[in-house]
């Protein structure tokens, strides 16, 4: 466990960094070829009059080893708001130690805070580490429903 582990909210200074870490989780992934965001499409969506996602940054001494990307979703069964996590990344050389839990607790913390009916996020199913980390805090996976997604390129089908 790092003592030092800070978590803040990103700024637009902080979005050639973000972008850095997102490419670096896609690699991880083995999804490099996937990614098509660039700083001006980041800076829109976080920062710009199109914002729809937070970012959140775990530095230790300064240095971004971690980031959470987040957005308010809604449950009509709670008839609450609630917020999924888009991704949670951490480097490889700071796994372990505490810096996942921290970004994590701080969406659980946002979410309490608003009085949230709940935080959801989603983890391939090879990613054992990952599965067996949110296994440990108390999450429980959700195996009745299935993820479906629709990129843009069949939106006009």
């Amino acid at each position: 466990m790092i003592e030092n582990i800070e978590i803040r909210k990103a700024e637009l200074k902080d979005v050639t960094i973000i972008l850095n870490l997102i490419k670096e989780l896609a690699e991880y992934e083995k999804l490099l070829d996937e990614v098509t965001a660039t700083e001006d499409k980041l800076m829109n969506t976080i920062f710009g009059m199109d914002k729809f996602v937070e970012v959140w940054l775990a530095e230790i001494n300064d240095e971004p080893v971690g980031q959470v990307f987040f957005f308010r979703n809604y449950s009509t069964f709670l008839a609450k708001p609630g917020f999924y996590i888009e991704d949670i990344y951490v480097r490889p050389q700071f796994r372990g130690k505490g810096v996942g839990k921290k970004l994590l607790n701080k969406v659980i913390k946002l979410a309490a805070e608003k009085n949230y009916g709940r935080v959801e996020w989603s983890a391939l199913n090879w990613n054992e580490p990952a599965i067996e980390f949110y296994k440990n805090i108390g999450a429980v996976s959700i195996d009745d429903w299935m993820l479906f997604r629709l990129t843009e390129e069949k939106f006009s089908g």
